[in-house]
């Protein structure tokens, strides 16, 4: 941990491990704050997993919201997470609370990056909630006003998996947009470097206090000072498997969609060698995942139409509830998992969104996707059995036909009715009528682990006896999530692994004034 006489291969005063927008939130921070600063990316793409979100950022109460003109306030944020999440991480909810309108102000300030709201519900209907949303979006960016540094954004998942850029006649939008913005505004500071292909392999810890990293490149190992704070924010450990299956996270780091080769519990692991200590390590920001004809899975989000069965040949929830939330039910019980979306002639194409997508016919030859002109047949080929699906069908058509899901609700919530295109009288509830019948496979996906490093509102990390590592700090996915098993509303991993990233920032600039 020491060789405190070993030379530098580099020296910083901050070292941010990781380039999501955590990550990059807290670079900026510091080299807006003049400190010089490197963010250290393994991989040769900047961004991970948040350049190929929606980018949706749950900052409540805050100046995008007041341009908006919507019913919002921290206080009614308060009241919502208190009661979804009661007194659990309650210094943690208030540090994010105090600091998301700060936040927000802080990124506006800087002309590279705007926001603008966008409607998109709160999870979950419990007091406080914002029924279209609180979150709120980047303007997409061009390509030519970021320069070459459009080259160092990774590209939307389905162009990144296929070996493919940025499409170079559009621009960048959603998660690249919110990458590349916060690139520019780091960049545009002078005090920030960016290596990639630069992978932690450990911390320096000297008399006590971590003081900088070891890291692998391309051109052998480097010792890398950081003499105010290192920052670890590199996402979870999702790409895993083994530390997957040591922790018991449901799903396969097969269908997480994290980046190849991206986000495999390097910053945890290296964190836990000094004494750091962990928690929620099971959590995930789980999701359905479309079963992908070359492997792996695809978010899927959004259903318009379909219902889902499991291995019984029956439904087991309301196909159409938030995303995490339909990853739990996936995770709730034995045969859930592979589920299958069945749906009908109505819909030519998945009958929701689903990033990456990919060609019906392409699911079909891959056998991903079934295909028959009976429900029957259908099952047949899916591997359950008839009579089921054909009573499971039969009953949701009666529920379509009245417009009330007796057994799942479906449609009673404005999530499930955000996405509704249906004609009928609940428009979630779409019959399943009209051959041929296609089924879909389904598996349990997900955003990332949420477990990690036990961390304090400063985000300094812990060690087992709740004592700070000086030196040290977490956030995003590299922490443990205040939230727990709760995903409270569309852009909460981005927003709290910001506000907690500028956070550490604060806290150093403060140790060190």
């Amino acid at each position: 941990m020491g060789n405190a006489g070993a030379s530098w291969d580099g020296d910083f005063d901050v070292l941010v491990a990781g380039s999501g927008a955590g990550a990059l939130a807290g670079a900026l921070a510091a080299a807006a704050a003049g400190l010089r600063t490197a963010v250290l990316e393994k991989t040769p793409l900047l961004g991970g997993t948040s350049a190929y979100s929606g980018a949706a950022i749950w900052l409540p109460g805050g100046p995008v919201q007041r341009r908006a003109g919507l019913a919002d306030s921290t206080e009614a944020a308060r009241t919502y997470l208190t009661a979804l999440l009661g007194d659990e991480g309650g210094a943690h909810r208030e540090a994010f609370l105090e600091t998301a309108p700060e936040l927000v102000e802080f990124l506006e300030d800087d002309p590279a990056l705007e926001f603008r709201f966008q409607p998109f519900p709160d999870y979950f209907a419990a007091e406080g909630r914002v029924e279209n949303g609180r979150s709120f979006i980047p303007k997409p960016i061009s390509a030519d006003r970021l320069g070459g540094l459009a080259d160092l954004v990774r590209p939307p998942v389905e162009r990144d998996r296929a070996g493919l850029g940025h499409d170079p006649d559009a621009p960048l939008i959603q998660g690249r947009a919110l990458i590349g913005r916060l690139l520019l505004a780091f960049t545009n500071t002078g005090n920030g470097v960016v290596r990639t292909r630069t992978a932690l392999t450990g911390l320096i810890v000297e008399d006590g206090r971590v003081t900088g990293v070891k890291a692998d490149t391309p051109d052998g190992p480097v010792r890398l000072r950081a003499s105010r704070g290192v920052l670890l924010a590199a996402g979870g450990f999702e790409g895993n498997a083994e530390l997957r299956d040591a922790a018991g996270v449901p799903g396969d780091a097969a269908w997480t969609m994290a980046p190849a080769g991206a986000n495999t519990g390097d910053a945890i692991t290296a964190a836990e060698r000094i004494g750091a200590a962990t928690g929620l390590l099971r959590e995930g920001w789980f999701c359905p995942g479309l079963a992908m004809p070359g492997g792996g899975a695809a978010f899927t989000l959004g259903l318009r139409g379909g219902l889902m069965v499991d291995a019984s040949g029956r439904r087991f929830a309301n196909e159409s509830l938030p995303y995490d939330r339909m990853g739990r039910e996936l995770a709730a019980a034995p045969g859930r998992v592979p589920a299958h979306l069945v749906f009908d002639a109505a819909f030519p194409g998945l009958p929701a969104i689903s990033m990456p997508s990919a060609d019906p016919a392409e699911h079909l030859a891959a056998g991903t996707w079934a295909r028959a002109d009976t429900l029957a047949e259908l099952a047949q080929k899916i591997g359950v059995d008839p009579a089921a699906l054909a009573e499971t069908v039969q009953r949701f058509n009666g529920f379509a036909e009245k417009g009330v899901d007796e057994d799942f609700h479906r449609g009673e919530d404005a999530y499930d009715r955000f996405f509704a295109t249906g004609e009928g009288p609940n428009p979630c509830l779409v019959p399943v009528a009209e051959p041929p019948f296609t089924a879909a496979r389904v598996v349990l996906s997900d955003l990332g682990t949420k477990g990690g490093l036990r961390t304090d509102p400063d985000a300094r990390v812990l060690t087992g006896d709740g004592v700070p590592i000086p030196g040290l700090y977490a956030a995003g996915n590299t922490s443990a999530s205040f939230t727990g098993a709760v995903y409270p509303g569309p852009g909460i991993p981005i927003a709290t692994g910001m506000a907690f990233a500028y956070r550490a920032v604060r806290h150093i600039t403060k140790e060190s004034a």
